[in-house]
């Protein structure tokens, strides 16, 4: 008689930002959008650090939001 072992093996998760973050950015009465992604900051920044760089760099995507209110910004650890 034999016997198979069979195994499964669950992927391993993607590398991702040790931090999660939500932005939202509003031109009162003409727009208004959310970007999310993660991100892991350098060694020694501030959250204000973190905050500017993110806005940044949705901004550069999205120049017509640069003079944009921010509406929310969330910073969090990216573990459950």
């Amino acid at each position: 008689m034999t016997t198979q072992n069979t195994q499964t093996t669950t992927p391993a998760p993607a590398a991702q930002g040790s931090h999660f973050w939500v932005l939202t950015l509003e031109l009162p009465g003409r727009a208004a959008m959310t970007q999310s992604g993660a991100y892991t900051p350098p060694a020694g920044m501030t959250r204000n650090d973190v905050y500017l760089a993110l806005r940044q760099h949705v901004t550069a995507d999205h120049p017509e939001m640069a003079r944009a209110t921010t509406m929310f910004f969330a910073l969090e650890p990216n573990q459950l």
